[in-house]
């Protein structure tokens, strides 16, 4: 009975809100374009060809030295491919993936513009070849700090349309404070962005009310440590509150010693809108097709339940009406 739940869960259409783009590039398309570049990374590996990192703060600086041989438009093209190729092989028909104009022309906005415009190409023809959709958040880095986060903002303002289609705010959660970011924001708001934070990941649940009271966002990235406030859990539920849940990741990282662990069960028996994401999958060595095999493993859900964390998903994303009446098709058929 319990194989049969993950061949069903391993089969499902899935709808992915929480991907960072340069954090879903395979270790071997990281160490092909090194070479290509004379580019020494052997010190982020593992013997075994993955990434090696010791802990969160490691693996940011890891994510970080991986990025150094994405330096051209067309590297971005590339590599919008082969994570899309992955994620469709999981069975994804939807993804919504964090975009830093840090590493895309250093925050200038007319570099920014081409970037931008190659990874669209690529996307626009992995959607003809593959079927999976793909729409872009731009996130600025919270521990890079304030002023530049304004750069990665403007950026996204300056772009925002139907592909281009919200803000979100990720790194270390232990650097700065939401209300630092409200500035980012605000601009976002105002040029028709939606918005998304990390908070409640390795920040505890003042990290998660701080995001929703100082950024208004609709959605939070993790926000999982809310558990840890029932009254904040009922406010979430009550005001619909998306949280894009990354359970392989945090498992990996330690915030919960097992999936049996995890809060995700007991977030969506409360009536929180939960979703399922994998945050940077290689790096995590999990894909959507794992995440939802595990949980129907874990905790015993069915195709129905799974499919129902889908629509959810498919319900919160930021992408335009005629966008999501389609993707909402597509799973009603499957």
């Amino acid at each position: 009975m319990k194989e049969e739940l993950m061949e069903r869960a391993a089969a499902l259409p899935k709808v992915e809100l929480h991907l960072h783009f340069e954090g879903g590039a395979p270790p071997a398309f990281i160490r092909g374009l090194a070479k290509e570049k004379h580019v020494d990374l052997s010190g982020i590996f593992n013997a075994d060809g993955s990434y090696a990192y010791r802990d969160f703060w490691h693996f940011l600086s890891v994510y970080e030295a991986a990025t150094q041989v994405l330096q051209t438009p067309e590297d971005f093209a590339r590599l919008t491919r082969a994570v899309l190729e992955e994620s469709a092989a999981s069975g994804v028909i939807y993804s919504e993936t964090f975009l830093s104009p840090e590493f895309c022309g250093g925050g200038d906005v007319a570099a920014w513009r081409e970037y931008l415009h190659a990874i669209r190409e690529a996307a626009d023809a992995a959607e003809r070849d593959l079927g999976i959709v793909l729409r872009g958040i731009v996130t600025p880095i919270r521990h890079f700090g304030p002023e530049r986060a304004k750069r990665s903002a403007l950026c996204a303002a300056e772009t925002a349309d139907d592909w281009l289609v919200g803000l979100g705010l990720a790194g270390d959660e232990k650097q700065c404070k939401p209300r630092d970011f409200a500035y980012c924001f605000d601009m976002a708001r105002e040029a028709g962005l939606r918005l998304t934070a990390h908070a409640g990941e390795w920040g505890g649940p003042d990290s998660v009310r701080d995001a929703i009271a100082d950024l208004g966002v609709e959605r939070i990235g993790h926000g999982v440590r809310a558990i840890e406030d029932p009254a904040l859990v009922e406010r979430i539920a009550e005001d619909g509150i998306v949280l894009e849940v990354c359970p392989g990741s945090n498992v990996f990282l330690g915030i919960y010693p097992t999936l049996a662990r995890h809060p995700i069960a007991r977030l969506r028996d409360a009536g929180v809108k939960v979703t399922v994401s994998t945050d940077d999958p290689p790096f995590f060595h999990t894909t959507m097709k794992k995440e939802y095999t595990d949980l129907a493993q874990t905790f015993g859900w069915d195709a129905e339940t799974l499919s129902d964390i889908t629509r959810t998903a498919a319900e919160a994303a930021f992408c335009d009406a005629a966008t999501k009446e389609s993707l909402l098709k597509r799973l009603e058929t499957a």
